[in-house]
């Protein structure tokens, strides 16, 4: 037998009172919305009037040409981030050829292959554990591992890009083993029924189908990874450098290692104008990526 819907809880049951409560729900959803991205705006724009020098008479913009082009040095007006940028993207070359392989492998084997059993649930739990871990223990583990274990290096490209490797590889397992429990298991069982193995359905079934949402983690990741500057603490990477690393053995600056650096110099114009143009640079690099992972993502999105 039907009955009325209660009007006793929060949204009621399409009464006046429960529509009241819902707008207001919905009111206060889009202004926690509004707040965020009004607190980011804010810092945005301060970063960019202080980068280049709005609002300040007699101060040329410190973001210039000659800005990235140039070395660092103990001038304000001569400082540049050329071989931090280029340090930088050498080490997020060594994360993307180490870490996303192995983190995609992992998912597909613990998606596709691994029995459901306690060992698999509790390697399952301990990823999920290890994304929280904080940025500092894995660049002591780096330390430890990379430069005192393996001898790599200290402060090296390599050991850099492993060490921030580590840190994403948990995100990006979880991140492909959610693409891949998104593919519907109907799919699967037709291709089993065609006789397809288990792995030419992984490949021509389960892959291209989660592959936009495998993409979208490994934005994420890459986004996190070129901003990390604990792990370069970690593992010695130089506050410094004159000229670009020419290999992945050379020591190397990062660009939020150089900007780290910046804060921490005597002069006012360091602190503020240097530091700005460096943030500036830096983020204006990560959305160049994640636009050029996006349509890469789409690509592939629209022929699936």
């Amino acid at each position: 037998m039907a009955t009325e819907p209660s009007d006793s809880g929060w949204f009621g049951g399409g009464t006046e009172t429960g529509a009241i409560k819902g707008r207001l729900f919905a009111w206060a959803c889009l202004a926690a919305t509004l707040f965020g991205i009004g607190m980011v705006m804010i810092l945005l724009v301060y970063v960019v009037l202080d980068a280049f020098a709005i609002g300040q008479p007699n101060t040329a913009p410190w973001l210039d040409w000659g800005f990235l082009t140039n070395a660092t040095s103990r001038f304000p007006e001569q400082a540049g981030l050329y071989p931090a940028i280029i340090g930088s993207v050498m080490m997020m070359g060594v994360i993307a050829l180490s870490a996303l392989p192995i983190g995609v492998g992992a998912a597909i084997y613990l998606e596709e292959y691994a029995p459901d059993n306690a060992l698999v649930r509790f390697i399952e739990i301990n990823i999920g554990n290890l994304a929280g871990v904080p940025s500092v223990v894995y660049g002591l583990l780096g330390l430890a591992v990379f430069v005192q274990i393996m001898n790599l290096g200290m402060g090296t490209v390599i050991v850099g890009g492993f060490t921030v490797g580590l840190l994403i590889l948990p995100i990006v397992i979880i991140s492909a083993q959610e693409a891949l429990r998104g593919v519907p298991d109907s799919r699967r069982q037709a291709s089993f029924g065609m006789g397809a193995t288990r792995w030419q359905t992984t490949k021509n079934v389960v892959l291209p189908e989660a592959l936009p949402g495998i993409l979208t983690g490994t934005i994420l990741a890459l986004g996190r990874a070129i901003g990390e500057t604990a792990p370069l603490l970690m593992i010695g990477a130089a506050a410094s450098v004159y000229s670009p690393p020419s290999g992945l053995f050379d020591r190397f600056s990062a660009m939020p290692r150089q900007i780290y650096a910046w804060v921490g110099m005597p002069a006012e114009a360091f602190q503020y104008g240097v530091m700005a143009a460096g943030v500036v640079t830096l983020l204006t690099i990560l959305l160049l990526m994640n636009a050029t992972a996006i349509i890469i993502r789409n690509k592939y999105q629209r022929s699936s």
